[in-house]
């Protein structure tokens, strides 16, 4: 049967620092002995980038600077303070959205810029118990969570049913099963769960989420950018560490 469920999220990748190599581009500008207390490698590698861009992995490689700054906080935080978002595009982290609806994908492929997606194909993939994730204004009323749950049953009953009428289980081309479920799949509802993957630059996830756990966002996107929120703020504290979080309508607002 159909059934009610809540969006996940799992972080499946991020960049990772080369350390031997990253010695020897220490050794070879003459600072080997360079250090930094990220601690993450995404943190490290964004620091890099960036000291690179003016030698200031300390005083004696650029005869204009006289000080700079010690820790990957202070210098990170200094970074995006002035808004020098390009060196943060060099990482990128790889997050799987599960039990999401098409309602959330259609939303959140407008982020294009800094982006990768991989969306479940509801052309090879037979829908047959739809599950779905329903909105506070849903949840709040018995009588329009009866019919939620109706509306989905029903439809999940009506794929199932056009599977026995066309012998899906007994075809063997899988070319004609795709042709079969691709049609099918014009009666699913929007709001059905789904998975996709989708990684970001660091620049665009902070975009991202400044973007969608606005108030004035659509309900499920902020839910799940808030828990995408709340992991990159807790995994990587140096590049979010200006965050803040109000609540807002029971939903996370950064």
């Amino acid at each position: 049967m159909s059934k009610p469920i809540e969006p996940k999220v799992f972080l499946i990748g991020e960049s990772r620092a080369n350390h031997e190599g990253l010695q020897a581009l220490l050794d070879h500008l003459g600072v080997p002995d360079w250090t930094s207390d990220a601690s993450t490698d995404m943190e490290l590698s964004t620091e890099v980038f960036g000291r690179a861009c003016y030698r200031s992995f300390g005083t004696e490689l650029n005869a204009n600077i006289t000080r700079v700054r010690q820790s990957n906080k202070s210098y990170l935080t200094n970074i995006i303070g002035k808004g020098d978002g390009s060196v943060l595009e060099h990482g990128v982290v790889n997050f799987f959205l599960a039990d999401v609806s098409r309602v959330f994908t259609h939303e959140l492929v407008r982020h294009r810029v800094g982006t990768a997606m991989s969306q479940e194909s509801l052309r090879f993939v037979r829908l047959t118990d739809m599950d779905w994730y329903a909105p506070v204004a849903i949840q709040e009323s018995e009588e329009a969570m009866t019919i939620f749950a109706r509306t989905f049953e029903e439809l999940s009953k009506l794929q199932r049913e056009l599977a026995e009428q066309f012998g899906l289980d007994d075809l063997d081309s899988f070319d004609e099963k795709k042709e079969l479920t691709s049609a099918m799949r014009r009666i699913a509802p929007i709001g059905l769960a789904t998975n996709i993957g989708w990684s970001c630059n660091m620049r665009t996830l902070r975009h991202v989420i400044e973007q969608r756990t606005s108030p004035w966002a659509e309900e499920e996107i902020r839910l799940v950018f808030g828990k995408i929120a709340d992991l990159a703020v807790e995994r990587w504290p140096n590049l979010f560490a200006d965050y803040r979080c109000e609540m807002v309508d029971g939903l996370p607002h950064y």
